[in-house]
């Protein structure tokens, strides 16, 4: 928006109150007159309402390569529009207004010639302002399409300033405020156009495969679905406590039993834990599972996917995915697959530690310095304290194996798999079935479970495996889950005997896959936060 606007630009250094009393006062007088500044009647022109991006398009057969218009070309064909004012500027006897719809932008020129009377009362119109205004097509001397005013009006009044793109930067004054951080800010509105395009793009993508969207319950009586910490709630009616779902995954497999042999979910999810630029308290995911399907069928699903939902967003918003895919620093041309194991025997060796260092690094007498030292010297530097600590809590080979990858592996992901100058995608699979409640064990080797989740330029946007579907297992698994629970671990499930009575009924071989949505946007817009990807995130109060 423009700071020389006309006439809010005078006002600066008044504080806001009195800047509202003075549009309060410009509404008085337009209901004074008998029009309400608050109308809801635009339906009723002898105009059609037409939004700005159609007018634009009316003209695009005489639009110069420069982007100019001449004057004798524009044909004055009568138009009503509306939108919110951007800025009002006067010039002697004429003024310019230009206006915003959810399509985009276009002046309006405004003369006493044209709008007779009305052009007195330009000083009644603020930025911010939604005005309603009915004239022909034209161009400016400077070749800007514009409407030529015959008549306009104040539909909304907006009592409170918009403040300027430059004035409007505090992070969660924007977030806080949202509805203003889209106007005053475009690119953040391109943002979530976006996510929509994203969102569509994946309901498109499984309605094409005979996949069937449905819903489950989002507040559950156990905890179940996932390793997380829940957010607990009441029904008075029942007096029964529920938990908000952590993920939808144990009522999507139910539905594997009953039948439905492909189901997908863009599930709202919630967990009780730390807000960081990667994690929002509440967030979405989709998860998806397909009968008669391993991990690997969903890791081929996966490359598709990604790749038709960046194409969907390419096709729509052409201009602004040119401007993210050039910023890029990732490729999504080539996927890599790797197992735990061999992930974490790479970055040993990368680090010029010993094979068998993740094995020893929880001892006193492991050369921790001395592996700092010959770590940092290659430019890895590790989390020792906390790779210790992890590693002494280890109960089992798998969760040592796991922690090691952690620390060792999965903070160069983007360093270790590369084509050119951007990071590739990577498939971690083969995962120690003690961090895999829910999947099932390698026929190979039962330590590990077929399971993969995919790390994008170094964050993990997906988790997938092979279902487990014997109802025995899933029960020791569960009861593996609850005495972690009696010794003071927090982030685990509940024992839940109906899931295993479903099992009980036969669940047909199956895979499911589960990926965070509002992740995948950031990565497809280089956004750095989770909140520049969601509407209105959780913040501290006021």
């Amino acid at each position: 928006m423009s700071k020389d606007a006309r006439p809010d630009a005078k006002d600066q250094g008044k504080n806001e109150q009195q800047l509202i009393e003075v549009r309060r006062g410009k509404a008085a007088r337009i209901r004074e007159r008998g029009e309400n500044p608050f109308a809801n009647d635009v339906t009723s022109g002898e105009l059609p309402l037409t939004e700005l991006r159609e007018v634009r398009a009316r003209f695009d057969a005489v639009r110069g390569e420069d982007g100019r218009y001449v004057p004798e070309t524009v044909e004055p064909v009568p138009f009503r529009v509306a939108g919110r004012v951007l800025f009002v500027r006067g010039f002697g006897g004429m003024t310019f207004v230009r206006l915003r719809d959810r399509t985009g932008e276009l002046q309006v020129v405004c003369e006493e010639a044209g709008l007779g009377e009305a052009f007195g009362r330009l000083d009644e119109v603020d930025l911010g302002d939604i005005l309603e205004v009915s004239g022909s097509a034209m161009a400016t001397k400077k070749g800007e399409l514009s409407i030529g005013a015959q008549s306009l009006r104040v539909l909304t009044k907006a009592l409170r300033p918009l403040p300027t793109k430059t004035s409007f930067k505090d992070v969660e004054q924007r977030y806080r405020m949202r509805y203003v951080d889209l106007v005053a800010n475009p690119e953040v509105a391109q943002i979530f156009r976006a996510r929509s395009v994203i969102v569509s793009a994946i309901r498109r993508f499984f309605d094409a495969r005979d996949f069937l969207e449905v819903e489950t319950p989002t507040m559950h009586p156990l905890v179940g679905g996932a390793a997380a910490k829940p957010f607990k709630t009441h029904h008075n009616t029942l007096d029964m406590e529920l938990f908000m779902r952590i993920a939808p995954e144990l009522y999507l497999k139910r539905l594997l039993v009953g039948g439905f042999d492909r189901v997908y979910e863009l599930a709202r999810c919630y967990r009780n834990e730390g807000i960081s630029t990667r994690h929002n308290p509440e967030f979405t995911m989709l998860e998806y599972y397909q009968a008669y399907a391993t991990y690997e069928t969903l890791m081929a699903a996966t490359e598709e996917m990604l790749r038709f939902i960046d194409a969907e967003l390419r096709r729509v918003m052409p201009v602004e995915h040119a401007a993210w895919a050039a910023a890029r620093t990732f490729t999504l041309d080539r996927f890599e697959r790797v197992s735990m194991k061999a992930a974490l025997a790479r970055a040993l060796d990368a680090a010029g530690l010993p094979g068998d260092a993740h094995e020893l690094v929880d001892r006193d007498d492991a050369p921790i310095k001395e592996w700092a030292k010959t770590a940092k010297a290659r430019g890895r530097e590790l989390d020792w304290a906390n790779f210790r600590s992890g590693m002494k809590k280890c109960t089992s080979p798998g969760e040592r194996l796991f922690v090691a990858y952690e620390y060792v592996a999965e903070p160069f992901l983007t360093r270790d798999y590369r084509e050119g100058d951007n990071s590739v995608p990577v498939f971690i699979t083969d995962y120690p079935f003690e961090v895999s409640p829910l999947a099932r064990k390698k026929d190979a080797d039962p330590t590990l479970v077929d399971r993969f989740e995919m790390f994008l330029d170094g964050r993990e946007v997906c988790n997938a495996f092979s279902e487990l579907n014997d109802p025995d297992d899933q029960a020791a698994r569960f009861q593996a889950q609850v005495d972690a629970k009696s010794r003071g671990a927090e982030e685990t499930m509940d024992y839940d005997h109906d899931y295993v009575r479903a099992l009980e009924f036969g669940m047909p071989p199956a895979a499911g896959f589960g990926m965070g949505v509002d992740r995948l946007v950031m990565m497809l817009t280089n956004s750095p936060s989770i909140r520049d990807v969601i509407l209105f995130p959780l913040l501290r109060p006021e």
